[in-house]
């Protein structure tokens, strides 16, 4: 089932681009199972325009451009039972003939999975680019070229390729956020929901696979440490369709995966030179796979070129698999999931309180931000980590010189008074320099003892339990 939910940013977005009265040309990517196909037709279908479709598929580029031809005769011609197109032995002649059927009518063009289109043909490029400019850009068309394949579809765009310049806008998509969970599991728990985000992540595709009326657990002995299923081999196909060559990549994800986050740890844990690391580094960045981290008293003239940065997997199911289900691949196999679900269901926890729940904290306070409810405009939201001490979240603006500090606990006891004192007491091994106004932020799953609620009132402290951060990244998603 393809369900459509939230999206209202890039339903905006489009809305927006559609408005030239002459041609639109659009790149849309995002990795395998997000939704753009999903969200490109709900939106085709919302303008009530006509439109036309296309999915390229791994074929001989004759059979790439019969299958276009196809596309093209069943839109041109929907009074035909099976329109049967002539053969076209060229691109240009297509694309001529596709501008005629055309005849000046407004239409949507919405070419799928474009990348194995080039893999067939990488000429069509250079074809298309001639098409735009002589047949297409002047008609009230918009022309939408949609891929999995990050890479190419960033590379398309580069200066050296065909089609550099012609596009009118490009739309990532990611992932769905936090809140749109709820959507999926309505009977979960907010502590649930945060769990189940933090192993599946927005992946429309990957949400839908599990069942709502069973446990998280249960579903992910079911789907997950499964032999057989969607999700088994989804870790080397997502890999291979963001990039040609994985066997380097995917080592790197498994290192940060297991703790290996700086450049150094994660060399020597490949066995491969530190000096040759940067450009796959800058490449899974790119692609969002994973994300360079600084901490966040850092000024800005100095991010790029510190050497405190450390890295993290962004995407949440390739940390999940990598972290908890490639180790144990023996125990998959034997079929022994309640086995393999009870060795790591301790390590689950921490993991979902180290990595999803504290990047939701400084969601939280990243949209408070937004909304004007902090007591001051960050510039940045972040965390930090030294020898001397670490803070999961971190708040700062360098021209009024503010700072907010928070701490994150996913215990399943009330956060008591010591955890406050702690925060305030190792401010000063964090505060960038003297003259700082500082303010502190708690968050806790199953919320705080009357003395921690005490001793936060004290110190003017922001208190957020799950039931709190849930309802306002629920509300921030609504407006």
């Amino acid at each position: 089932m393809d369900r459509f939910v939230d999206r209202k940013s890039e339903l905006d977005e489009l809305n927006r681009l559609y408005q030239s009265a002459t041609g639109v040309f659009l790149s849309v990517y995002g990795r395998r199972r997000v939704g753009k196909t999903t969200l490109l037709l709900h939106w085709a279908k919302q303008m009530g325009l006509p439109y036309l479709y296309w999915v390229a598929r791994r074929e001989t580029a004759d059979a790439t451009r019969q299958s276009l031809a196809r596309a093209l005769w069943a839109w041109a011609y929907p009074d035909d039972q099976n329109p049967e197109p002539p053969r076209f032995d060229s691109w240009e002649v297509l694309l001529r003939e596709m501008a005629r059927l055309i005849e000046g009518k407004r239409l949507i063009i919405i070419f799928d999975e474009f990348p194995y289109a080039v893999e067939s043909d990488p000429s069509f490029p250079s074809h298309l680019q001639a098409a735009w400019d002589h047949l297409f850009k002047n008609l009230p068309i918009t022309l939408i070229l949609s891929g999995s394949h990050i890479g190419m579809m960033v590379d398309m765009v580069a200066y050296s390729a065909p089609l550099y310049g012609r596009f009118t806008g490009q739309l990532p998509i990611d992932a769905l956020p936090f809140a749109a969970i709820k959507e999926f599991f309505p009977r979960y728990e907010a502590a649930e929901r945060v769990a189940t985000y933090a192993v599946l992540g927005g992946v429309p595709a990957y949400l839908e696979q599990f069942d709502p009326n069973q446990s998280l657990s249960k579903n992910i002995r079911n789907h997950l440490f499964n032999k057989t299923g969607m999700f088994r081999n989804e870790p080397a196909v997502l890999v291979g369709d963001l990039m040609r060559e994985t066997r380097i990549y995917e080592a790197i994800l498994r290192a940060i995966s297991i703790g290996k986050r700086r450049p150094s740890e994660i060399a020597e844990m490949i066995r491969f030179p530190t000096s040759n690391l940067p450009p796959y580094l800058k490449r899974l960045t790119e692609l969002h796979l994973i994300e360079r981290q600084v901490p966040a008293t850092i000024p800005f003239a100095q991010r790029q070129t510190t050497t405190k940065s450390r890295y993290m997997v962004r995407d949440p199911y390739l940390r999940f698999y990598f972290r908890f289900i490639e180790p144990n691949q023996e125990m998959v196999e034997q079929g022994l999931q309640d086995a393999l679900w009870e060795r790591i269901s301790d390590q689950f926890r921490a993991f979902v309180g180290a990595t999803t729940f504290e990047d939701l904290c400084r969601e939280w306070i990243a949209t408070r931000a937004r909304a004007n409810q902090l007591p001051f405009v960050p510039e940045l939201v972040g965390s930090y980590w030294s020898k001397e001490a670490q803070v999961d979240v971190v708040a700062i603006n360098w021209q009024e010189k503010t700072i907010l500090l928070g701490e994150c606990k996913w215990g399943v006891d009330p956060v008591k008074r010591p955890v406050v004192e702690e925060l305030i007491t190792k401010a000063p091994m964090v505060v960038p320099g003297e003259g700082w106004q500082v303010y502190f932020a708690f968050f806790a799953r199953s919320g705080f003892t009357e003395e921690a609620r005490q001793e936060g009132r004290n110190a003017n402290a922001l208190m957020v339990d799950l039931e709190m951060l849930d309802r306002d990244l629920q509300r921030a998603m609504e407006k």
